[in-house]
């Protein structure tokens, strides 16, 4: 007889009773969903257990636009768990890099994972052993740098023919961009060898890259040419040591947000040695490009915060930049747990806001009332002004994951946006200009869900001037993969 997945489900959830574990908590979450009728949440932080060999996704709805080709490259967390012992936390599963191909019509899919250390450690011993951001190291680890540790699971550089996966404690790994077969990591200068690259570098309009490493209450400060090659790294104190996920930058200055959940001590797991002192404010740090000994610091109210979007510099020297501001990190410390643990656990989304930073002088945060997550806009007016913010929408607080994607524009002051509905969770969508064109508007929207009910990837291209329509054309895949955290474009 062949087992439903009720009874399954019924059977994980029954195993150690006494004990709330990780795949507990999983099971009994899947098996609600199944009761109840209810979204299956566990869809989005499933384990994988193989790569994905390239298949053909099926048309579903409209046509692809005319003109569109190219790659949506994404990565994300996809292996949690194993029968030895499970990661804690979401931030630290094993990456898994998705292709998505579009050209002639036709879509693509095809995904594997990071050949990393950290993951043949624990596919020899069947337990994920390695520290992260929550999740406490193992005795049976072995980790000689940070880059045996590395999941290298949370966005995706392209650089050349290959992309790099990128972490943030460790060096970036680079793998072939057609057959995503991992190369390795990259080291940049020898005596820099598995030193923290940022999973969020900012480009420039000519290709030069920026980024940043922490460590404690002080950066490296990356400077890439577009090839990759190494122009300069240098090593600048900040006023705190604060969690930096996401930096910004105008034309002329790099702009670095330090939140108050300010490192307070060393243990482990990582998340554990960080305080929430709203006391303190928010402070931004601005420092030139051409000498980054020239700096100024902006006080802001407290507001703790993952995402921001590029900025801008006004003719009197204002710098602009839109940032998702949450009330503190409570999600970042406990709710990513519950939603390892396929648990939607309530909380105060993140709201969009613009940062406004004077030439001198305190700053201020006007704030939109939008729910939203994963700010970006236009790469090819990178630290220039814009109208337009693309973001995530739908977090409530009984719905921590997206539903759906929306545009800001910040001259009428208005968001447009469509709901996939409760039945998907939406992954950030990216920006990627129509065929010719140069006004801004002028943009498809390209992203991918989790189609909960039909238990399915799905791919999706809007037309940002008509956002509001939903999909022009939308792909559905033989699979359903979890939910990613950051993606590219490369046109074809």
């Amino acid at each position: 007889m062949i087992p439903s997945r009720r009874s399954v489900l019924l059977g994980a959830a029954a195993v150690s009773a006494a004990i709330v574990t990780p795949e507990k908590s999983f099971a009994a979450a899947a098996l609600r969903a199944v009761e109840t009728g209810a979204p299956d949440w566990s869809l989005a932080t499933a384990d994988i257990e193989t790569d994905v060999a390239p298949r053909a996704l099926t048309l579903v709805r409209g046509r692809a636009p005319d003109g569109l080709k190219g790659v949506l490259y994404r990565n994300g967390p996809a292996k949690f768990r194993r029968p030895g012992g499970s990661a804690a936390h979401w931030f630290d599963g094993d990456g898994l890099i998705r292709r998505f191909g579009i050209e002639d019509g036709r879509a693509t899919l095809a995904a594997r994972f990071a050949d990393t250390p950290k993951r043949r450690q624990e596919t020899r011993l069947e337990a994920m052993v390695m520290p992260g951001f929550g999740t406490l190291p193992d005795p049976r680890a072995q980790i000689g740098s940070a880059d045996d540790a590395s999941a290298a699971n949370t966005s995706i550089l392209p650089v050349g023919d290959a992309v790099w996966a990128l972490w943030e404690a460790g060096s970036p790994m680079a793998l072939d961009a057609a057959t995503l077969e991992t190369r390795g990591f990259v080291t940049l200068r020898p005596d820099l060898k598995a030193m923290p690259f940022l999973a969020h570098p900012r480009i420039e309009p000519d290709g030069r890259v920026w980024n940043l490493g922490l460590g404690g209450a002080q950066a490296v400060v990356w400077r890439l040419a577009a090839d990759g090659a190494l122009e300069d790294a240098q090593v600048i104190p900040l006023p705190r040591a604060s969690y930096i996920h996401d930096f910004t930058a105008t034309a002329r200055h790099l702009v670095i947000v330090l939140q108050p959940w300010v490192h307070a001590r060393d243990v482990m797991p990582f998340s554990a040695g960080f305080d929430w002192r709203p006391e303190t404010g928010t402070q931004v740090l601005v420092i030139d490009k051409d000498d980054l000994s020239r700096r100024r610091v902006h006080e802001l109210p407290a507001f703790g915060f993952f995402h921001v979007g590029d900025a801008w510099e006004e003719t009197d020297g204002t710098i602009r930049f839109d940032v998702c501001a949450y009330k503190d990190m409570d999600f970042a410390a406990r709710g990513a747990q519950q939603i390892l643990n396929g648990v939607p656990l309530g909380g105060e989304p993140a709201e969009l806001a613009m940062a406004v930073l004077p030439p001198s002088g305190p700053g201020r945060l006007e704030r939109t009332g939008v729910a939203a997550e994963f700010p970006r806009g236009d790469a090819r007016r990178a630290g220039q002004a814009r109208r337009f913010t693309l973001h995530t929408i739908g977090d409530t607080p009984n719905r921590p994951l997206a539903s759906g994607t929306g545009v800001t524009d910040w001259v009428s002051g208005r968001t447009h946006a469509f709901d996939f509905g409760a039945d998907h969770v939406a992954d950030e969508m990216v920006y990627v200009p129509k065929a010719g064109a140069s006004d801004e508007a002028e943009a498809w929207l390209v992203g991918s869900t989790i189609n909960l009910k039909t238990r399915a990837t799905e791919l999706h291209v809007l037309d940002l001037a008509r956002i509001e329509d939903g999909p022009v054309a939308t792909w559905t895949a033989d699979v359903a993969l979890p939910a990613t955290f950051h993606g590219t474009w490369v046109g074809g």
